[in-house]
């Protein structure tokens, strides 16, 4: 399968409120860049025990098993600490961690590697029988993994719609079908919440997608609740957190950084000139005027840019 995340079409937003404002008309100044041995940045993830952000590189297309993707490990000022800090890699994408393992989807499986001073030593795979189209990832404090499955629009039998749940190592399925909409892309554990950015319907001859959601589902019940929904079209960058039930979206095709507020309101905070990979913070806000640091891998452009969040929240929100 040729299949990447930035083919699939997915928006987020809040119901009766398309946007908060227009969207900024120049792209923010970062505070540093990185442009350096990345190859195809997908997703940029913060690892607060080691105070660093490791970004996967799929180095090719987002789904070929070549093994020259790899994972790059960056200091929160930009430097860089280990070009190919984990190496062997088919199409790596989405990242987590439980403790000092970093876990990254790859295309079929789940690979985790322990950081030693050397760098990321192989620990472990978990192979998904079945999955052909794994994109994100999210992690419990408990050390249950949960992985998103979207392979194209309109849903295949082969490739249904998907987030599978893997715990002591065994995969099974936590949601699929309708439920997890017709492609889960992106995903965030908020406390006892699996936040999920999904794809909408597509109707008309170009299929266009509408109805994109932002969802949270219950980790012990299951129980599913709608917290955006919009018909702006774009494409999911990942999900990061906001202030408490609130989160910062990423739209690769539209190029905007989204927040969504506990209500379902959204505003525009920045449109970049590229169009943006998974996207992490740090740290999360308490509050969003107090927001940190927004680090964002741009595939198109091979890099991976810093931004600080409170003046945009601020022009955004003033």
């Amino acid at each position: 399968m040729k299949q990447s995340v930035f083919a699939l079409i997915v928006a987020f937003g809040g119901t009766g409120a398309l946007l908060a404002q227009a969207p900024a008309t120049s792209a923010p100044q970062p505070l540093w860049t990185v442009n350096t041995g990345l190859v195809r940045p997908n997703s940029a993830y913060y690892h607060q025990q080691s105070n660093s952000i490791f970004v996967s590189n799929h180095s090719g297309d987002g789904f070929n098993k070549d093994g020259n993707g790899y994972i790059t490990r960056l200091a929160p000022d930009g430097t860089v600490l280990a070009e190919k800090w984990a190496t062997g890699l088919k199409a790596p994408k989405g990242i987590g961690s439980v403790g000092s393992t970093i876990w990254v989807v790859d295309i079929e499986e789940i690979v985790g590697f322990e950081m030693t001073a050397g760098g990321g030593r192989l620990r472990s795979r978990v192979k998904i029988d079945g999955a052909r189209g794994l994109h994100d990832l999210a992690t419990t404090p408990n050390g249950t993994l949960f992985v998103s499955q979207a392979c194209r629009y309109p849903p295949s039998p082969d490739c249904p719609p998907r987030i599978y749940m893997i715990k002591d190592g065994q995969p099974s399925i936590f949601v699929e079908g309708e439920a997890a909409g017709w492609g889960p892309i992106g995903l965030l554990v908020d406390g006892a919440r699996l936040i999920v950015g999904t794809l909408g319907r597509g109707t008309g001859k170009d299929a266009r997608i509408q109805g994109a959601q932002l969802v949270a589902f219950d980790l012990q019940t299951g129980a599913r609740t709608i917290l955006a929904t919009t018909m702006v079209v774009g494409q999911v960058g990942g999900i990061a957190p906001a202030e408490p039930g609130a989160y910062f979206v990423g739209d690769i095709a539209s190029r905007r950084l989204i927040h969504v507020d506990r209500d379902g309101k959204v505003t525009t905070l920045a449109r970049f000139e590229h169009g943006g990979g998974h996207i992490a913070v740090s740290p999360a806000a308490k509050q969003l005027q107090q927001a940190g640091t927004l680090f964002v891998p741009f595939p198109n452009a091979d890099s991976v840019s810093a931004y600080d969040l409170s003046p945009l929240v601020r022009a955004a929100t003033n």
